[in-house]
């Protein structure tokens, strides 16, 4: 039986040691063996499985979910097969977005009015899960996703509805002119703060993690076109860095 060591399955799939470790401890992955000095080996089986965790998590589904639908004991060319699928469904939903998208673009340039609900249509919940993995690590996008699984229906409409006003207010106050100091817009700070919470699956943002999601505001295009663009981002962002002093050590 060919085995590959963790340093290699991290390298291909671009998981860390770290996170294979992580799927061990929770039982989502165990290795086919641990050698005496502690290293951990992953033989045809564990490849088959790992495959099947990947293709179901960029789906963005909790891990807890995961492990759930792996009950069953499928093939390397099952999994790659239902990977297929879920790609081609997912190629179809983006098709649909990219429509949407388009005649989001074609209203706003022909100068028609739009709610707010249309102008965010084109965007979808799981688009950040990179960079929230990154930043502050697997837990905080899981405990997210979670919360967000645990949902029904209507909530998660109102919960999709709490997000657009909770940024559109934001991006109104810097497009008014607001004072960034004044309480206007520290007010609606504060609010946005508690959205992060409750978006984060009541994982409070301290001092160092919501100045990093101010900055994620301004370097990332895709965050700052929320706000309608760079120079809407830096006002909130400076808004974001008062607040961080007044209310978080």
């Amino acid at each position: 039986m060919t085995e590959w060591p963790i340093r290699d399955l991290a390298r291909a799939t671009g998981l860390t040691s770290r996170t294979l470790r992580h799927y061990e401890q929770i039982g989502l992955l165990l290795p086919s063996r641990v050698a005496s000095n502690g290293y951990r080996f992953y033989g045809d089986a564990e490849i088959s499985r790992l495959y099947r965790i990947l293709s179901l998590r960029a789906l963005e589904l909790p891990l807890a979910t995961i492990r759930l639908a792996l009950d069953d004991q499928a093939s390397l060319a099952d999994a790659i097969e239902t990977h297929l699928a879920l790609l081609e469904e997912r190629r179809d939903r983006t098709t649909q977005q990219i429509a949407v998208v388009r005649e989001t673009l074609d209203t706003v340039r022909k100068g028609r009015s739009m709610s707010i609900e249309d102008v965010f249509a084109g965007f979808e919940q799981g688009q950040y899960e990179t960079e929230v993995r990154t930043r502050w690590g697997d837990e905080a996008w899981e405990r997210t996703a979670e919360r967000r699984a645990d949902m029904t229906d209507a909530q998660r409409e109102a919960d999709d509805k709490k997000s657009l006003d909770v940024n559109a207010a934001l991006r109104a106050a810097a497009e008014d002119g607001e004072d960034p100091n004044g309480s206007c817009f520290q007010d609606l700070v504060g609010d946005h703060h508690r959205w992060v919470t409750a978006y984060w699956g009541g994982r409070e943002p301290d001092r160092e993690a919501y100045t990093g999601l101010s900055e994620l505001y301004v370097v990332d295009p895709r965050f700052a076109a929320t706000y309608g663009g760079e120079n809407n981002a830096e006002i909130i962002r400076e808004a974001m860095r008062i607040w961080i002093l007044a209310n978080l050590e």
